[in-house]
């Protein structure tokens, strides 16, 4: 492994992770991280992409990686179990203790821009993207995210987000900024008993999760569990609807949530809610070293108060998208990173996000955005969550079409949901037609895969009701 050179690693959360991550930057290789569910086509595709030359796995997904390589000239190191003994014809396949039993390499020399991860977007509007994070862009986010995050006395926290994303890295590379000696419960994968008896088994006082986590966590008896040590969740990678906020803070009194932002592009973090100073329903502020402007379609600035497209420019900001200057240079135009998220600052420069641009339904020449309208359904009593998308409208261009899911038992009608939200909306933004799902499809990640709500939108509702 030489200097520069990909390496992709394909694994669920354990500690191999971070050993890998480590041991690769050690060498001055780049970390290629890859969420364990994706598809054989997913992986083979960051492989070849990325001219990757090896890929880092565990037992249980070597019959997936092995699809994704076949043909590819590439070492497979295994890890967990006995691991393979050696070459099986033309695949190489290496067992991780074996490169964990030899002498450890020298530490090589990077400079503060050189390339040390590539991360692959998600992928949900087209082939994913690979965006270049250099050694300078991470140390910079793990830092701030320290530096904005740190409470005295706050040692035990629990990670249940996947290492391989984006939000999982920051996490990652932040610890590497502590200052004080933390004991930290890894989640395989996230599910809510077992988050909830990790809690209380370990008297955990700090976690990072994302908004589909905290409904899930909602739907359980949390009053049966000790969670009296859970001090602060921070909260990131999508849109946080108050009210989940708000209905977690009152069932579990000592925890406060403090929501943050951030994409890919940005190393994970642009925004944090500081401890000290919460205004719940924003972000935060800009973290240390990043300045955050709202810009017109034309690329002008806006007053406070107004929506506009987020952008941003700072050491955090990618050094571009991977064998792509068309892209980069849309991304970064006039040096500053487009996110495509809508937002506002206060006067205070207090952040708050609107909905993504791309997300944006445009019925009757008015701009409706689906959080706006998601929120007000959240707060009937019968909706456990809400996801809303547009569908094409031969009168208005596009009409609002609404998915919820119901709390267990709750007995529901069309006719007054939809009523519910005509008392609460805009005749613009009301939705019209609301489709009733057994849970609101989410991508790998926990973020709402409006892709495939579309695709029923477009193919008929055979899941809704």
């Amino acid at each position: 492994m030489r200097p520069g050179e990909r390496v992709v690693v394909l694994m669920a959360n354990c500690p191999e992770v971070g050993v890998a991550y480590t041991g690769i930057w050690r060498a001055g290789a780049v970390v290629v991280p890859v969420i364990f569910l994706a598809s054989t086509q997913d992986v083979r595709h960051v492989l070849v992409d990325s001219q990757a030359v090896a890929l880092a796995t565990t037992t249980e997904l070597l019959p997936r990686a092995r699809e994704a390589t076949a043909g590819l000239d590439l070492p497979v190191i295994v890890a967990g179990g006995a691991g393979p003994a050696g070459s099986r014809g033309l695949r190489r396949e290496i067992a991780f203790a074996e490169l964990e039993a030899g002498e450890p390499g020298a530490l090589v020399d990077r400079r503060d821009d050189d390339l040390a991860a590539l991360l692959y977007t998600g992928g949900t509007t087209g082939r994913s993207k690979g965006v270049m994070l250099t050694h300078a862009n991470l140390c910079h986010a793990g830092a701030a995210s320290r530096a904005v995050s740190n409470v005295n006395g706050v040692t035990r926290g629990i990670v249940p987000l996947p290492l391989s994303h984006a939000y999982g890295v920051l996490v990652t590379v932040g610890r590497v900024h502590a200052t004080e000696a933390q004991a930290v419960v890894l989640m395989r994968w996230f599910d809510a008993p077992s988050w909830l008896a990790l809690v209380q088994e370990h008297r955990v006082q700090a976690g990072s999760v994302i908004p589909s986590m905290i409904a899930m966590l909602l739907a359980e008896p949390l009053e049966t569990y000790d969670l009296s040590s859970l001090r602060q969740l921070f909260c990131g990678a999508a849109p946080l609807p108050l009210e989940l906020a708000r209905e977690l803070e009152r069932r579990v009194p000592s925890v406060r949530v403090l929501e943050g932002y951030g994409c890919t592009e940005s190393s994970s973090i642009i925004a944090a809610t500081p401890p000290a100073a919460r205004r719940l329903g924003t972000v935060g502020i800009p973290v240390p070293g990043v300045e955050v402007r709202i810009m017109a379609g034309d690329d002008t600035p806006l007053p406070p108060g107004q929506d506009g497209e987020i952008v941003l420019r700072g050491p955090n900001v990618m050094a571009g998208y991977w064998r792509d200057e068309a892209e980069t240079a849309l991304a970064l135009a006039g040096g500053w990173l487009h996110t495509g998220d809508i937002g506002h600052l206060d006067q205070d420069g207090y952040l708050t996000i609107v909905d993504r641009k791309k997300d944006l339904i445009i019925r009757g020449g008015f701009n409706v955005f689906p959080r706006d309208v998601e929120d007000v359904l959240m707060q009937h009593p019968a909706v456990a969550a809400a996801a809303v998308v547009g569908r094409p409208d031969p009168r208005l261009g596009e009409e609002v079409v609404a998915f919820v899911a119901l709390h267990p038992g709750a007995g529901h009608s069309l006719e007054a949901l939809i009523e519910f939200a005509r008392e609460r909306l805009a005749a613009t933004k009301r939705p019209r037609d609301i489709r009733v799902l057994d849970a609101i499809p989410l991508t790998p990640v926990g973020k709402v895969d409006r892709k495939r709500l579309r695709a029923l939108v477009a193919g008929g509702t055979p899941e809704a009701r």
